[in-house]
């Protein structure tokens, strides 16, 4: 079992793994033992648990444990993993002609075998530059999302055995820079700081090489071990380019590996080539330094020797670039700096170089970036060759259609009107199957087992409740299938291009048009998404303005509604819906823009990556990684609720009745039943009816409303739970039963016009708990999460309450 060297106790043994340190002090650990396979003794805390003594190589050693963070050990007994002397079989992944990744037997080539050992791998580099599909054909997409060093952007973490070595590798977020301009730009390289990967592979998006090797020069500056992926290079060569490889990577001293990784060309190189680095035998590998210029360069060494002097600095980065990132006034870096005990000298001596310099301070940063580009032109104008011929490019004249200003507004429309119509018209086949597989499953139930409390509660709670929400499977699917789509093939950054001018007359970015799309999908995730937006005021009101843009969640109340009510007219009531919240969206961004928050001047700044046919198997996987996460609500928070809103409404019993007076009363009108008999269930419905009465609720329709707020899946299966328990009834479906008349009203519960209010009521009402906490966590503000409760449920109350009256005109 890996893990740090300060997570150990008193008296407990580890062998060492590996350094995470950078520098001095990784330098100075390997002087003093701390090697690989080195066996570390923890034999006591100081009084205030801080420094450490530790035993190794029979002598002791004191740690601050802030130093043995940086150390990684595993703690599996001495010669638990060595095996026999005959050689052993191990999974690595070997290529087949097409290129796909797969896993079979490698044998040790001295003949026996030897101990696991670790590589830590990071995946950095540009956005759309294919590192998730590396990530993926290299893991096989035995991931698991995780948050890193305590912030709020997630990152995949996979792993694959290759020769002999466990490789660990995490899929990091796209960036451009390690600036710390965006919260992207600051996880990387606090990731970087505080986990110290053994090797970097710098994925690089072979269509864009001079923007894409900006990145690298910063690396480079870091002075981290490192590996370029040179990706898409079939695109490369379609544009007839040359490049050679292996001649510009000695001149920036890193090897490069050509790769495309949508078939898995080049992926075992790669690994061979990480495998080199971390071993010290690559002989590409060498530092250099990017030349910026005689006059920056003195004040870099200036600097970068006063830093290298502090004994407190040298952890985690380089002092070049420490030095390089004081030029420019990095805020994260200057704070870090000011900490130091010579922290205002450092600062101050960095001013004084700045004032001597004969460009401005405020020109230091295009200086430098001047220079870094100019490094870049230099070295691919000696190893790249372009073969000057014209070529019609696809994606300008896809682009000439898709934004045209005729076109792109009506394109986009039918597009959207297009997943709604695939989503509700084609979902309903494979619906209507899980449905009555379902019923076939109540049914049996209902036939098999004895009458009492159990078979209610199987029957009613468990298939009634989480059935209801299984059978709209496959038209989440299809909306996932089709948003997937739109994002790999590279139209969503268009979708944005286009909506930025409507976005800003909101007083939103062009950017906040992504996360509202993704929305559509699941909220919590979109408003993630929101992190791409630099300005803060953007960023938050679409945040607040998310939750009006109906999520997948709220997908089967639709289709049953709908279904029920509206089935001659299915897609355009499905659309209008949507169409209402993406208007009261916009109405709340202009009202929170024009009273709350200031103009903004964020000007609109966003790559528009090449159209791109996405894999089968790339658009699947991500269809089913959101449908997995719906099959594992299904299994947990839904089963939950199912079986608390059944006991609520089945308890409590009064007078010895019985399972079957219990459910014959659940669907009988109330008025007609004693007080003394009502559910819980029933006395909360009644509680809070009087408030949802004027917008055509039902007390089972404000009870499901209610059992909505802490998951909106949990509407339909309410509904299943209060409208399927009467044994007698000869169809079990919820559709039927909701256009049931009344035993006693002899009018069913739901009409058209109550079907159309609950459904914008649900549309626009309070945020599921998952999504308040999001909000809160993204803005750091609790107020905006209790700004969202109230003001949705408010809007919400208001706008049912005007469809309905409108709906009981017609």
């Amino acid at each position: 079992m890996l893990t740090r060297l300060s997570d150990l106790k008193p008296g407990q043994d580890a062998t060492v793994v590996k350094i995470l340190g950078h520098g001095a002090f990784r330098k100075r650990m390997l002087e003093m033992g701390f090697v690989t396979g080195r066996k570390v003794r923890v034999l006591l805390d100081a009084p205030l648990r801080d420094p450490v003594k530790y035993e190794i190589m029979d002598y002791e050693v004191s740690l601050r444990r802030s130093e043995a963070e940086l150390v990684e050990v595993s703690t599996d007994e001495v010669g638990s993993t060595h095996s026999s002397l005959s050689s052993h079989t191990d999974e690595s992944p070997v290529l087949e002609e097409h290129g796909e990744v797969h896993h079979a037997a490698a044998h040790e080539h001295d003949g026996h075998s030897s101990a696991m050992r670790t590589i830590n791998v990071a995946l950095i580099g540009n956005p759309n530059c294919g590192k998730t599909s590396l990530f993926n054909i290299v893991s096989g997409a035995r991931e698991h999302v995780g948050n890193y060093s305590g912030v709020t952007v997630d990152a995949k973490a996979g792993s694959v055995r290759y020769k002999n070595y466990r490789i660990n590798i995490v899929d990091l977020p796209g960036t451009y820079s390690l600036a710390s301009y965006s919260p992207e730009e600051l996880y990387v390289r606090q990731y970087l700081r505080d986990e110290t990967p053994d090797v970097i592979i710098n994925v690089v998006d072979g269509s864009n090489l001079e923007r894409n090797l900006y990145l690298t020069t910063e690396l480079i500056d870091m002075d981290r071990s490192m590996v370029i992926a040179l990706n898409m290079v079939d695109e490369l060569e379609r544009a007839g380019v040359k490049l050679d490889c292996k001649m510009l990577g000695e001149m920036i001293g890193v090897p490069i590996v050509p790769i495309a990784a949508r078939t898995g060309r080049g992926i075992n190189e790669l690994l061979d080539t990480v495998i080199r680095v971390y071993e010290g035998t690559d002989p590409a590998v060498r530092h250099i330094h990017v030349n910026l210029g005689t006059d920056i360069e003195h004040a870099v060494t200036v600097l970068k020797d006063t830093i290298k002097a502090n004994p407190h600095v040298g952890l985690h980065f380089s002092p070049r670039y420490l030095a390089i990132k004081l030029l420019e006034k990095d805020a994260e870096v200057e704070k870090a700096i000011k900490a130091l005990p010579s922290g205002k000298e450092i600062i101050d001596l960095r001013d004084s170089l700045l004032a001597g310099l004969p460009t401005a301070a405020d020109d230091i940063n295009m200086s430098i970036a001047n220079a870094k580009y100019g490094f870049i032109a230099g070295a691919l104008a000696e190893t790249m060759e372009t073969t000057k011929k014209e070529e019609i490019n696809s994606t300008r004249i896809i682009d000439t259609i898709v934004t045209n200003r005729l076109f792109g507004f009506p394109i986009f429309l039918g597009i959207m009107f297009f997943i709604f119509w695939a989503t509700f018209e084609l979902g309903s086949y494979p619906m209507e199957w899980i449905e009555g597989i379902v019923g076939w499953l109540g049914d049996l139930t209902r036939e098999y087992l004895p009458d009492g409390a159990v078979k209610d509660l199987i029957a009613d709670g468990i298939i009634g409740g989480v059935g209801g929400v299984i059978v709209f499977l496959p038209n989440i699917l299809i909306l996932y299938l089709c948003i997937s789509f739109m994002e790999d093939s590279g139209y969503m950054a268009r979708a944005a291009f286009i909506m930025d001018k409507v976005m800003h007359r909101l007083g939103l970015h062009g950017k906040s048009f992504i996360p509202l799309v993704m929305g559509f999908g699941c909220t919590v995730p979109s408003i993630m998404a929101s992190r791409s937006i630099e300005s803060r005021s953007s960023r938050i009101i679409t945040i607040l303005i998310n939750p009006f843009i109906s999520c997948s969640a709220r997908l089967p109340i639709y289709v049953l509604l709908i279904g029920t009510f509206f089935p001659n007219h299915a897609t355009l009531v499905f659309m209008c819906i949507y169409l209402l919240g993406i208007l009261m969206a916009g109405v709340t961004a202009r009202l929170l823009r024009r009273f709350y928050f200031g103009e903004d001047v964020t000007p609109f700044v966003m790559e528009l990556p090449p159209y791109r046919v996405p894999t089968l198997k790339a658009t699947l996987r991500h269809m089913w990684g959101k449908g997995e996460q719906y099959l594992k609500k299904m299994g947990g928070i839904i089963l939950v609720a199912s079986i608390v809103v059944w006991a609520l409404n089945y308890f409590p019993l009064h007078d010895g009745e019985s399972a079957q007076e219990v459910s014959a009363e659940t669907v009988a009108d109330d008025s007609a039943i004693d007080p003394s008999r009502d559910s819980y269930l029933e006395m909360a419905g009644k509680a809070i009816n009087p408030i949802l009465e004027p917008i055509g609720f039902h007390w089972r329709a404000s009870v499901a409303a209610l059992a909505g707020v802490p998951a909106k899946e949990i509407v339909v299966s309410t509904l299943g739970v209060l409208y399927t328990g009467d044994e007698e009834a000869s169809d079990q479906t919820l559709s039927t039963r909701l256009i049931t008349p009344n035993e006693v009203t002899g009018h069913p519960d739901f009409t058209a016009a109550a079907a159309l209010s609950f459904m914008v009521f649900v549309l626009l009402y309070c945020p599921c708990i998952a999504t308040v906490t999001a909000i809160i966590k993204e803005t750091g503000n609790p107020r905006y999460g209790l700004f969202s409760v109230v003001y949705n449920t408010l809007l919400a109350w208001m706008v049912a309450f005007i469809v309905y009256r409108v709906a009981l005109l017609f």
